[in-house]
């Protein structure tokens, strides 16, 4: 319709438009072959507000801000745009008609009740050994457990859809505990979390899972960096085998990072080629085993060098 508008009569009575035109339109609309040409659509322009509140009245500011952008009214605006764009804000708008927000806001306060799971990440920061002196750092790390402690139990906490209750969620804490021990979290706290795990330290093979298996791995993302730079960057098994090894031998000789290893090792090995990478434009770099030993010797032979490596 926004191809090929309507037109009306002077009686207001539309004016029927060839089928046949219109189904050509349909046509290469669908072919791809209009993706390219420019549009006016009516868009509705949403005003957004920001309630910016201090952290007694956090709840209250988010409350007012949901109160405003639904008291303020929708506005049509007319953008032009190219044909794949203007679909694209059509069917967002047509999707956001079809959704009931109050039944979608019901529904995830309810999957979060009964299935909900809360990860406190880093946990060892906010423990630490009993000093006894009833002031200083453990007295605040002291208090932000017992802040901790009622949700984890299981109490009612506020939220911009509603209260939600914590009493079936799923609690998780990690951390490396490496100053302290979770002994040293206070007692209440400790008994809310009875099932502990000791995670063992990465390996090589572990390593080489990890640089290709998950979808945004970061072989995947290198190669895809130097692809802007229209550069193809190859690496085969053994190449990504010897990165793993390199990594695992720096985390033995230094402080063991984990996983973080690999992203300072893989720019160490790339840098030469990130920085070239304009003057490359159309090459093929294929990294091997041999390669990538060359280029990282220097890490893996030298302790002082590999100081100088996070």
């Amino acid at each position: 319709d926004a191809l090929l508008p309507i037109r009306y009569d002077d009686d207001d009575s539309p004016v029927k438009v060839r089928s046949e035109t219109r189904e050509k339109i349909r046509s290469k609309l669908r072919a791809g072959e209009l993706e390219d040409r420019e549009l006016e659509i009516s868009v509705e322009d949403k005003p957004s507000i920001e309630v910016v509140s201090n952290a007694s009245i956090e709840q209250v500011g988010v409350d007012l801000q949901s109160a405003f952008e639904r008291m303020l009214p929708t506005r049509e605006i007319t953008r032009k745009l190219r044909i794949r764009e203007a679909r694209r804000v059509l069917e967002d708008q047509e999707a956001e008609r079809m959704i009931d927000r109050e039944e979608v806001h019901r529904e995830a306060v309810e999957r979060t009740e009964n299935t909900g799971i809360i990860v406190l990440d880093e946990i060892d920061k906010i423990a630490g050994p009993t000093s006894g002196k009833g002031h200083g750092p453990d007295v605040s790390r002291e208090g932000v457990q017992r802040d901790l402690l009622p949700i984890v139990e299981g109490s009612s906490v506020p939220t911009r859809y509603g209260r939600v209750r914590t009493d079936h969620i799923l609690f998780i804490a990690a951390g490396a505990f490496h100053m302290s021990k979770p002994s040293d979290l206070i007692p209440e706290l400790q008994g809310r979390f009875p099932i502990r795990v000791e995670l063992s330290e990465l390996g090589r093979d572990d390593f080489v899972r990890i640089l290709t298996e998950p979808e945004n791995a970061l072989i995947k993302q290198y190669e895809a960096l130097m692809q802007t730079e229209d550069v193809a960057v190859e690496f085969d098994a053994t190449a990504i085998d010897e990165i793993a090894r390199i990594a695992a031998v720096v985390n033995e000789r230094m402080q063991d990072i984990g996983a973080r290893r690999l992203h300072t090792v893989m720019e160490k090995l790339l840098e030469e080629i990130s920085f070239n990478a304009p003057e490359m434009s159309g090459q093929t770099v294929r990294l091997d085993a041999a390669t990538v030993t060359e280029k990282l010797k220097d890490i893996a032979e030298d302790e002082d060098l590999s100081r100088y490596i996070l």
